[in-house]
């Protein structure tokens, strides 16, 4: 949990004279998710394809599973794993072929071949579908059989590409529990998405990227308390305690008919014990409190739009 699954440095990657990625840092941990955001054309697929293998860096030093992507090709490949956002099955295949394929394109003996199908297809939860053709499996089905067919050799890290995009809500939930599973046996992930939610819900950190440079990165709560809109919200009794609080609380915001004020303030835990130990002194009792602060998608506008301001303005 100490190591560095993926280690970069000074990373830059210009397509003629446009500049994709302009020196930019990661350091995943391993064992844990990792998740890249950014708006289209930020430059998150450009490093992925770098991370593994596809691409070769224009500058910049970058360290998978400890090997160097631009002299330890082969090595970075054994150890990784790719899941795109389109799955890559077969659709001709039963979804056992599609695994007992990638096994024999990986030159595992037959019988470990099959042992290694069962146990993904039981994982799964594929077993009664594993006779039928992958074309008439559902999207989320897909997606799980994608994912499979990755882990059929022994991967320290995944890359997983948008890996629950146009998923209905139980088959991203689904797919989500999977992914935290992989992470329990040790494996680290390495996330891209459009849904601000699942970086939430999933990484353990998250990386901002826009034209081309990481503007911000940190856990979700980190990023979330860099942009102004943290407030606790304080709900009362009655309307006299409501009136007293709003006297003490004069930087707050009143709402009569819910009895709440709203604070401002960060939701830290010094912050807190002043503010109740401000109404404590004029013995006001609050009912109820709760912090609140922006969602990753207030972060991510928040980010993007003031990189493109600083960008224009240089």
């Amino acid at each position: 949990m100490n190591s560095s699954a993926i280690s970069v440095s000074g990373l830059r990657k210009a397509y003629r004279d446009k500049t994709v990625l302009d020196g930019i840092d990661l350091d995943v941990r391993a064992g844990t998710i990792f998740a890249l955001l950014g708006p289209n054309g930020a430059g998150k697929t450009t490093t992925v394809n770098v991370l593994t293998t596809l691409l070769t860096p224009d500058a910049g030093r970058v360290v998978v599973a400890g090997h160097d992507v631009v002299t330890e090709t082969k090595a970075v490949r054994a150890a990784v794993g790719v899941t795109g956002q389109f799955a890559s099955v077969d659709d001709l295949l039963t979804g056992r072929e599609n695994l007992l394929m990638m096994a024999d394109l990986l030159h595992f003996p037959r019988t470990e071949g099959r042992r290694i199908a069962d146990r993904l297809l039981d994982r799964f939860d594929l077993v009664d579908a594993a006779n039928k053709r992958a074309a008439f499996y559902s999207g989320g089905m897909r997606r799980k059989l994608d994912l499979a067919m990755t882990l059929v050799g022994k991967r320290q890290i995944t890359f997983l590409d948008e890996p629950t995009a146009g998923l209905d809500p139980g088959s991203r939930r689904t797919m989500w529990e999977i992914i935290r599973e992989l992470v329990a046996d040790g494996m680290t992930i390495f996330l891209t998405t459009q849904y601000l939610e699942e970086a939430d819900e999933l990484a353990d950190r998250i990386a901002v990227l826009d034209q081309g440079r990481i503007i911000a990165e940190g856990t979700a709560e980190e990023l979330k308390h860099q942009i102004p809109g943290s407030h606790v919200r304080l709900r009362f009794a009655d309307r006299h305690e409501l009136d007293v609080a709003r006297r003490v609380l004069q930087e707050s915001t009143k709402d009569d008919e819910e009895l709440t004020l709203r604070v401002p303030g960060d939701g830290g835990v010094k912050s807190l014990r002043a503010l109740l130990a401000r109404l404590d002194e004029h013995s006001i009792e609050v009912e109820e409190l709760s912090v609140h602060t922006p969602d990753l998608d207030d972060v991510f506008l928040a980010l993007t739009r003031q990189a493109r301001e600083e960008a224009i303005a240089r």
